[in-house]
């Protein structure tokens, strides 16, 4: 299988789509925020028209008000590709959420939890904020805290409890990589000053297409109780425009500042993996290099 990885705005989910017209393929996606029903514009999920017929798998599976759990999607997408390559199709995972395409690929597993540990845990979170917690993991396990933003108090909790319950930092629970599947990483290199741009430019091209309307809808179907939904690049940002605390133009620059923090973040995952075999997203040969990689 081919999984197309790199940080946002990197034109991953392009690439996919040819890569599975030319092998046969079917895309299976490995972007957390993509397998939320009604989250389209704001998580560029690609249009029916944009898909080019191609079949794609884990979009729109949870709820807005459900918390992501990495590990059921572990299973979904064990499930999901097993199931294209009985039919002899070949999968194509695309995605920039880090830990998900590791969950796809690798032999992964994912330590219990501890109500006691979790319940106390979410309490701090929700008296002090992300931020003091953040930098409690940062002195517990510094690569952990890199690798996750300090706005992201569920994954900050998450990785702080790891660490009570196992003994050992959250990063440790990754092990060596070691893929489930025969596999190749296509990862797109953009650089940085384009990349903030077209970050940019697609944060300007969401509010054209109506990411405010669509946060409007998906806050009547839930969307504040949503742990993890709520969160979202993008989502959390217009929800404090429409609760009154900023101006529209405030969250729409916040959006693109976080989205290129963000972006930061993935290339500094994804370079982490010796494994992937990185491209220039703008090579006029892009097709055929990933091709030929694969």
């Amino acid at each position: 299988m081919i999984a197309v990885v790199g940080p946002t705005a990197s034109g991953k989910s392009d690439l996919a789509v040819e890569l599975a017209l030319r092998l046969g393929g079917e895309a299976v996606n490995a972007d957390s925020m993509q397998l939320y029903r009604g989250m389209d514009v704001g998580t560029a999920k690609l249009t029916p028209a944009e898909t080019r017929g191609v079949p794609h798998h884990l979009l729109d599976v949870w709820d807005v008000t459900e918390t992501a759990s990495v590990a059921e999607y572990q299973k979904l997408a064990a499930d999901a590709i097993e199931d294209v390559r009985a039919r002899g199709r070949t999968p194509v995972l695309v995605g920039g959420s880090g830990l998900y395409v590791r969950a796809a690929l690798d032999h992964l597993e994912f330590p219990g939890t501890d109500p006691a540990v979790r319940a106390r845990l979410e309490a701090e979170l929700a008296e002090h904020g992300p931020g003091v917690l953040h930098e409690r993991l940062r002195g517990l396990d510094p690569a952990a805290a890199d690798a996750i933003l300090p706005g992201n108090g569920r994954r900050v909790v998450r990785a702080l409890e790891v660490v009570e319950i196992t003994g050992r930092p959250f990063s440790a629970t990754l092990p060596a990589h070691r893929y489930r599947f025969d596999a190749v990483q296509i990862g797109l290199s953009v650089p940085r000053p384009e990349l903030d741009e077209r970050i940019a430019l697609r944060v300007g091209r969401m509010w054209d297409a109506g990411l405010v309307d669509e946060v409007r809808r998906l806050e009547r179907a839930g969307l504040r109780r949503g742990v993890t939904a709520s969160r979202a690049l993008g989502y959390q940002q217009v929800l404090r425009f429409l609760a009154g605390e900023w101006t529209e133009e405030h969250a729409r620059d916040e959006t693109i500042r976080l989205t290129r923090r963000f972006a930061r973040r993935q290339e500094s995952w994804f370079r982490r993996d010796p494994r992937v075999r990185w491209l220039p997203y703008d090579a006029p040969d892009l097709v055929d290099r990933a091709l030929a990689a694969a």
